[in-house]
């Protein structure tokens, strides 16, 4: 007889998410190789090239004639090197926690930036307390 019910592993609460509403959706995006090898954390936020489609970490510079949007959320750590993009699961809609997200080293989240998130549905909002 099949084994229907398992436990399959466990999940660590980090917070990242703090609401249902709007529903998170995922998607698959391309992340550009670096000129390093860089392990990109869960709640990176990503811009999206106008010129190439691909994603760079919010707050890198954009080629001259490209200009880079901010796109999605980083779904799990990632590790990408120099010679191959990557193909990865990033989130393009949901609520997130402000203090749980990341940028480029230096780079400040401009109210432009929070705009464009807003736009493809991604909202931040701090958790609420437990009664």
């Amino acid at each position: 007889m099949k084994e229907l019910n398992r436990k399959i592993g466990d999940m660590e609460y980090d917070g990242l998410i703090t609401d249902l509403n709007p529903p998170v959706e995922v998607r698959g995006r391309v992340i550009a190789k670096q000129s390093s090898e860089k392990t990109f954390l869960r709640g990176t936020i990503f811009a999206r090239s106008k010129a190439d489609s691909k994603l760079y970490i919010l707050g890198s510079t954009p080629d001259t004639g490209d200009t880079l949007t901010p796109d999605c959320i980083l779904c799990d750590d990632s590790e990408i090197g120099t010679v191959n993009d990557l193909d990865t699961p990033v989130y393009t809609a949901g609520c997130f926690h402000p203090g749980k997200v990341t940028v480029a080293d230096g780079y400040t989240i401009s109210d432009a930036d929070l705009d464009e998130l807003r736009k493809r549905n991604i909202v931040f909002r701090m958790p609420h307390a437990a009664n």
